[in-house]
């Protein structure tokens, strides 16, 4: 008896520092997802000042998007090769550096280069974070973690209106990108110190908890005491279509597989609207409903309020009440968004009840979007998972290129009803994709 006492005491002395790691990450993405968000806010003034069409305002949003986009897959072999904690902290500094030169720029040339500098470095930050949460937490775990993760890609743009327009009263637009590119560069150089590729390799990490992330989160003492929640749900396995698969163990397999070419698409989508939020919704607040800056960055600020949430509660709930099932929160935000873009067809003029529509399409927005990144987890093996989100984020980053440059297009003919209503049918062929989608289980009722 003894001996079996003093077993538990040693698991209860788990450290926690898979957790100090997740605040960092979370803090970090937040500061990244920030440097992109900026150029929204930044955008009436910047095309005021190099004469800019709204086509060519969107070809410069989409200039990240599109680096980034081209970029993701030969991240996602860099970091197999050179691990997450080196390309992370590479790719932080040249995003940092490239936002910082955008202040600076002489002419709209240059600032569509610095542009695309900011999404080169930004396409390996993204894959090597989720290659960390992969390697720092087990499976129970990584939907929660992964739900933390994006909460904090919503979390730059919900700061960032009001930060912008402060900088923007007190100066100009010119130091909106050099605010921005002091702190992506100290926290760079701290994840350098701080965060190891996995646990094993952490001196902050002691040997219990690396048995406990390495064993799949097991712990003898705890399953025995409080068994988890059993799911029961057969009818949404039928619909999912969840079945017990081989992982995907190569490139080849991952490349050559319709379920991650499916997610990849949805994905598509689901950027490309995110996008949209936030290089657009500043200027559409501004030229259509005439608002004034603090309402502009109050209504902007709203639907990534609402991201934030959501993503908690999708990864949670995927987690803790879903068996691990990534599809049905990706299906419940096509279908959702579908719903709610329709409705901004008669969008309210009060700033208040415009800004609760836009938290409420947030929420929904937020409920899939972290499971696009945790089904690779359990699509494809640890070795070669970050070249299946690389490919699932490439389809995520085309649609973010394509979406603010579609609705340049569309605005210079028509007008912002035809921009929601294209969005509305976007997400219904997002629901269409997702559904082929095998959801890999190692448990189905099916």
């Amino acid at each position: 008896m003894g001996f079996v006492l003093k077993g538990c005491a040693v698991m209860q002395k788990k450290s926690s520092y898979r957790w100090i790691v997740m605040t960092i990450l979370f803090i970090l993405y937040t500061v990244a997802n920030a440097d992109r968000a900026n150029l929204g806010f930044a955008l009436p003034y910047i095309r005021q000042e190099f004469h800019m069409s709204n086509t060519e305002a969107g070809a410069i949003i989409s200039f990240f998007f599109l680096a980034y986009a081209i970029f993701q897959i030969p991240s996602g072999f860099l970091i197999k090769k050179f691990g997450n904690k080196v390309m992370f902290c590479l790719g932080m500094l040249i995003t940092s550096i490239c936002t910082g030169l955008m202040a600076i720029a002489p002419n709209a040339l240059a600032f569509k280069l610095c542009r695309l500098g900011v999404g080169i470095g930004e396409a390996p930050v993204a894959i090597s974070s989720s290659g960390t949460i992969n390697n720092w937490f087990p499976p129970k775990e990584k939907g929660t973690a992964t739900g933390i993760f994006l909460a904090g890609s919503k979390m730059g743009p919900l700061v960032v209106p009001f930060i912008c327009a402060w900088i923007i009263q007190m100066w100009t637009w010119h130091m909106i990108f050099i605010g921005f590119m002091i702190p992506g560069i100290m926290l760079a150089v701290a994840w350098w110190f701080l965060v190891a590729n996995r646990p094993r390799e952490s001196r902050f990490c002691n040997q219990a908890e690396v048995e406990y992330v390495e064993s799949g989160g097991e712990e003898i003492s705890k399953s025995a005491q409080s068994p988890q929640r059993k799911y029961n749900m057969k009818w949404l396995d039928k619909i999912i279509r969840a079945k017990k698969v081989e992982r995907l163990a190569s490139p080849k397999q991952i490349f050559t597989s319709t379920d991650m070419w499916a997610i990849a698409i949805g994905y598509f989508f689901v950027v490309g609207l995110s996008s949209v939020f936030m290089s657009w919704l500043p200027s559409y607040l501004v030229n259509v409903k005439h608002f004034a800056i603090m309402n502009t960055a109050f209504v902007s600020a709203a639907p990534f309020a609402g991201t934030v949430v959501g993503n908690f509660f999708g990864g949670w709930a995927s987690d803790h009440l879903l068996g691990k099932r990534r599809k049905p929160m990706m299906m419940i935000t096509a279908l959702s968004t579908s719903v709610f873009m329709y409705g901004m067809l008669s969008a309210p003029e009060e700033p208040v009840l415009l800004a609760i529509l836009l938290f409420c399409a947030g929420v929904f927005l937020a409920f899939g979007y972290s499971m696009y990144m945790a089904y690779g987890m359990g699509r494809a093996d640890q070795k070669n998972y970050p070249v299946a989100f690389s490919l699932v984020n490439t389809g995520g980053q085309i649609g973010g290129a394509v979406m603010p440059l579609i609705v340049g297009m569309i605005l210079d003919v028509f007008n912002w009803d035809a921009v929601w209503l294209t969005i509305a049918i976007g997400s219904l062929i997002c629901f269409a994709v997702i559904c082929t989608a095998t959801e890999p289980v190692d448990d189905p009722l099916i």
